[in-house]
């Protein structure tokens, strides 16, 4: 049985997480996930890279103002830089970047599907992964991911408390004309309000 243990301290800090993501729009989980890598892993830059256009999913937002909203949203976690990914997928924005030492920040359901994401094996080679173990993502899904891979040295988890926030609830909320003020960092909320996104008639 493959046994999930916590990330070493790194031996030779500073290091780099890199974060990617849609954040259509970013919630509060995000950047739960965001400081809990920081701290956990001891990095000193995060990078937030936000999807121009994801090659796997529809977004709501354009990109510009989804950067924005997420420049607003991890303004207060130590170290975070976010900018915009103009790259579909994630192993081809680490070929543009070859980073040294870079360590690739991502949830357990995000994990679950890593086998079937473009080239993991070279996503591997490129960077190690950091994997937020969570309530609500089974282990054995975890397990099996994790057998699947080449590289399993390659792999980290850290702690992350349940939190069952996403951004289609976020959207939701909006279009109903409900709060999302427990959902989404206070300037995010005032965002959102402010341009009138996901449905909102302000």
């Amino acid at each position: 049985m493959t046994r999930f243990s916590r990330a070493p301290h790194p031996a030779t800090p500073p290091r780099t997480g890199l974060l990617g993501g849609v954040f259509d729009p970013p919630h509060l989980g995000h950047v739960a996930l965001a400081r809990a890598a920081v701290e956990q892993l001891e990095l000193e830059k995060l990078l937030v890279l936000v999807v121009a256009d994801p090659g796997h999913k529809d977004v709501a937002t354009p990109a510009t103002t989804r950067l924005e909203l997420a420049r607003l949203a991890f303004a207060d976690v130590p170290g975070a830089e976010v900018e915009l990914d103009s790259h579909g997928r994630t192993v081809d924005s680490l070929e543009a970047r070859r980073l040294d030492d870079a360590v690739f920040v991502l949830g357990a359901d995000e994990f679950a599907d890593f086998p079937k994401w473009k080239r993991p094996e070279r996503v591997l080679e490129l960077v190690r992964l950091a994997v937020a173990k969570r309530p609500g993502v089974p282990d054995e899904r975890m397990r099996e991911a994790h057998i699947r891979l080449s590289s399993p040295d390659r792999i980290t988890y850290f702690e992350l408390a349940p939190d069952p926030v996403s951004s289609t609830l976020v959207r939701e909320r909006v279009a109903r004309g409900e709060p999302m003020d427990d959902l989404v960092p206070p300037a995010v909320a005032e965002e959102v309000a402010r341009l009138g996104l996901y449905g909102r008639a302000e």
